[in-house]
């Protein structure tokens, strides 16, 4: 709705401009919120400086021009020193509120879009995942979800290491250790890795067997790759099991060594040998980025002759390339450097580069994880630590409750407080997530919007039951007149313009904010506004059809969140 305001108000604005014998384009109309005005232009600050002029003067001509058209959001413009002040009108709030109704799960969708290839998480399946792995994890599907909702046509991918030196001392491990197969699988695969490491560390001559087991599978040994395909095949399984928990799906799993097999790992390069960047260094093979700005050379082939994984990544992205129209990356900081080499690369031999989101990391208060030293608390052991004090929480607030009740919302609560409080900080500031926070029903987090989900269903449900409201009876959105109504319907009204800010960006801290102030817009109308003691039958059925929407639209930001939307807490 808020893009549809915004449209108006451009076409508004372009046309008083013109009829003011003015001339400006299209980008430099500034609009913005502000306090003052549902939008406003900075659009004088610019014209001040093409025809050297007041600003203020400026804006006051562009107003006096201004024409509102019939049926208009728009109810009035006016000028604020050099600010043009756009106010929107009854008939946009009456239609926000008939519109949510009308498309429910729909409302805040886009237009179809283009296709993207998005890629996340595409952890090592040395182990489990752990929490350093799932800011990626909740990046990525948070950010699918928003793609999706703006319209995109996404498809997105998990990049399994298959073949690399980690995974080489994966294979290596499980021939030489006994796998404990009654634990999780990715967790039996962390046990042998890490001892497997321990063993490498005090004796360096096994190493010459891992570079052993690498030359074999890029030689193509039956025997080799099927011991890493194993090894890989078992991790994978638990790694998709803890995604699953966390409400992360991927819809294709590729695996890196596809690209070996088909040549294409050859072919890229032996294109990049012909660009003439090539040179041996210590017998590997490199490539200068120097005037891309990279001092440090990129290495795409060892002195042995085998590939690297930034190798068979490069052949990967040619290969998504012709997949969609945008590619997307989640890369977390330590793969700043590579990330930038890899575009660099690419672009030199005319392939589509992906657009790369670099987060920063996530940690624990206990400290920071390596999985080759063992020194990591996995996802499912936090999962099982927050929905524990979930359900705690859930026992105190509603001991009247089945067991099998708590346990599925404190799943809910849990599993939702770690992707609303990962989610919540921008991709590039690093932070701690801290579990006792994030559970805090009165801090604003994911408990607090889903309790405030929870509150309007109730509120709808005991209408049923006391009064007999009916969801489909016809209300009249003009006696929605208080502060607190009004505040409530615009903030409904901005949720596309949300979506589309994200999506544009690439940013879903963007919406997690969003649905915190959506639920916060909710308690204070429910706070100062009766709705089922209203007197006038009219008002409540209207109050009552406002409760309905702001559940829709938190149903809406909860599910672009992947946060379970709870009907009762």
């Amino acid at each position: 709705m808020f893009l549809e305001l915004k449209a108006q108000a451009t076409s508004i604005l372009k046309d008083a401009i013109q009829k003011a014998g003015l001339e400006i384009e299209d980008s430099e109309l500034y609009f913005e919120t502000s306090s003052y005005a549902d939008l406003a232009s900075r659009a004088a600050f610019r014209l001040a400086s093409l025809y050297r002029q007041n600003p203020k003067e400026l804006a006051a001509r562009i107003v006096s021009a201004i024409e509102i058209p019939d049926g208009s959001y728009i109810e009035e413009v006016s000028a604020s020193g050099p600010y043009i002040n756009f106010h929107a009108g009854r008939h946009y709030l009456d239609r926000t509120v008939a519109t949510v109704l009308e498309e429910k799960e729909k409302f805040g969708c886009g237009a179809p879009k283009d296709k993207i290839l998005l890629e996340h998480t595409s952890a090592n399946p040395n182990g489990p995942l752990h929490v350093g792995h799932i800011r990626n994890s909740i990046i990525g599907d948070t950010l699918a979800r928003i793609l999706r909702r703006a319209g995109y046509d996404v498809e997105v991918q998990y990049y399994v290491n298959d073949m690399g030196r980690q995974i080489a001392v994966v294979s290596w491990a499980c021939e030489r250790f006994e796998l404990d197969l009654s634990r999780k699988p990715d967790s039996a695969i962390a046990d042998v890795y890490i001892k497997a490491n321990v063993e490498l560390d005090k004796n360096p001559e096994y190493i010459k067997e891992i570079d052993a087991l690498m030359e074999k599978v890029e030689a193509g040994d039956v025997r080799t790759i099927d011991s890493f395909n194993k090894a890989v095949s078992l991790a994978i399984s638990g790694i998709k099991e803890t995604l699953l928990r966390l409400n992360v799906v991927h819809d294709k799993f590729v695996s890196e060594s596809t690209f070996l097999k088909s040549g294409a790992v050859h072919d890229i390069v032996e294109r990049i040998k012909a660009t003439g960047r090539t040179k041996t260094d210590k017998g590997a093979l490199v490539v200068d980025l120097s005037d891309y700005g990279f001092k440090k050379t990129l290495v795409i082939q060892r002195s042995n002759g085998t590939s690297l994984y930034t190798t068979r990544d490069l052949a990967y992205h040619e290969w998504k390339a012709g997949q969609a129209d945008r590619i997307i990356d989640i890369f977390g900081a330590d793969h700043k450097l590579i990330s930038g080499q890899l575009r660099a690369t690419l672009n030199v031999i005319g392939i589509k580069e992906p657009e790369v989101v670099i987060f920063e990391f996530v940690s624990l208060p206990e400290g920071s994880m390596s999985t080759r030293r063992g020194q990591f608390i996995s996802a499912d052991e936090l999962f099982d630590r927050v929905t524990e004090a979930a359900l705690e929480q859930v026992e105190t607030r509603r001991p009247e409750t089945a067991d099998e009740f708590k346990k599925q919302v404190a799943e809910m609560v849990g599993i939702g407080a770690v992707r609303y409080d990962i989610v919540r900080v921008s991709p590039e500031k690093s932070t701690v997530f801290n579990w006792k926070e994030a559970l805090d029903f009165e801090k604003q987090g994911a408990p607090y919007i889903q309790y405030s989900h929870a509150r309007a269903c109730s509120i709808l449900e005991k209408a049923k039951e006391e009064i007999s409201w009916n969801s489909s009876a016809e209300i009249d959105p003009s006696l929605l007149v208080e502060d607190t109504e009004i505040d409530l319907i615009k903030k409904m009204a901005s949720f596309d313009s949300i979506i589309d800010l994200a999506a544009r960006e690439l940013k879903p801290h963007v919406l997690a904010i969003y649905a915190r102030e959506l639920a916060d817009a909710f308690n204070q109308f429910y706070r100062f506004v009766p709705v089922i003691a209203a007197e006038d039958e009219k008002v409540r059925a209207a109050r009552l059809a406002l409760v309905n929407c702001a559940r829709i639209v938190l149903t809406n930001s909860l599910n672009t969140l992947g946060i379970a939307a709870p009907e009762s807490m």
